[in-house]
């Protein structure tokens, strides 16, 4: 029986840092992409992908600003949804592209998924997640005062805005997911860590303005699909300790109590491994397998020669 892998595609995947946010350019990068995802279906794993959306989300939400005197403003949910359906559609296309070129005869199918998470989440009072375009100092400091954003530097790169990013507490559309994973395809799902919505107290759902961090939902929908594997593939070959530093380390194979030791030490920055580690310690707490690692080394670390690979042992 084929394994089961979820992949979660950091935002270079898309689009890369400082690079103009065309359609060519994000089609480019996501072409490069998909023929990564065709090496993993040659290893015989069924195949469920998803994405980022911060810096498309958030130039949705400027595009909406800038126009808001012409068409009226859409909540961050329904621009998040706008996010997933452009982003999904351009790797559907590019991966079936690749597929056929490869003669591989898998489906790929895009699913518009919503996340459900808790109104009472702690996140609502304290936003975090870094969405859209990056401004000076100069810049954030204006926008925060005109627009009420929340404004925040990002990994010396500059300012982001933060909106709430809270726990995924239920991916919607996981049974649909399984039928098609049985019928050999490749399901796109869960980009931009889905569309957040919550529930009341009569069962009805709705949209919430919030960014849910892509990784959690990775995880989450890996546990719910009961996935052998759960991947995050960024721009870094490998995760390390004592990052930047003269003893520097790269981690290779570790196990799921020495990769919770170095969390625990604060070895992984909240704005950049911090998230990605939580979610496979998690994962892996759970008997199962973490990987972090380059997007161009995907198939290597999948057969256990690249990357972070935590393991529960």
């Amino acid at each position: 029986m084929a394994k089961r892998v979820v992949i979660a595609l950091g935002g270079n995947a898309i689009l890369r840092p400082n690079q103009e946010a065309t359609f060519d350019n994000q089609m480019h990068n996501i072409k490069m992409s998909a023929e990564l995802i065709a090496k993993i279906e040659k290893l015989d794993y069924e195949i469920v992908v998803t994405h980022g959306n911060g810096p498309q989300v958030g130039n949705i939400l400027r595009q909406n600003e800038e126009a808001k005197d012409v068409v009226p403003q859409m909540p961050l949910d329904v621009c998040s949804a706008e996010s997933q359906g452009f982003i999904g559609y351009m790797m559907e296309q590019s991966i079936k592209n690749v597929l056929n070129e490869e003669e591989l005869t898998s489906g790929v199918l895009t699913l518009l998924t919503q996340t459900e998470v808790s109104p009472d989440d702690p996140a609502f009072e304290n936003p975090t997640k870094p969405i859209g375009v990056f401004y000076s100092e100069e810049e954030a400091d204006r926008l925060s005062e005109e627009r009420g954003w929340v404004m925040m530097e990002d990994a010396g790169r500059g300012y982001r805005r933060v909106v709430p990013s809270p726990q995924p507490q239920k991916i919607h559309g996981v049974e649909s997911i399984l039928k098609l994973l049985k019928q050999n395809t490749i399901v796109i799902a869960g980009g931009g860590g889905g569309i957040p919505v919550v529930r009341n107290k009569i069962g009805q759902i709705s949209g919430i303005e919030a960014v849910i961090d892509k990784d959690r939902t990775g995880k989450k929908l890996a546990e719910q699909l009961d996935a052998d594997v759960f991947m995050m593939l960024t721009d870094v070959s490998n995760v390390y300790i004592n990052y930047g530093k003269q003893n520097q380390e790269k981690l290779e194979e570790i196990s799921v109590l020495k990769a919770k030791q170095y969390f625990d030490e604060g070895q992984f920055a909240d704005g950049s491994m911090g998230p990605k580690m939580e979610a496979a310690i998690d994962f892996a707490m759970q008997g199962k397998k973490a990987i972090i690692c380059s997007l161009d080394q995907a198939a290597e670390a999948l057969s256990g020669f690249a990357g972070t690979r935590i393991v529960n042992i």
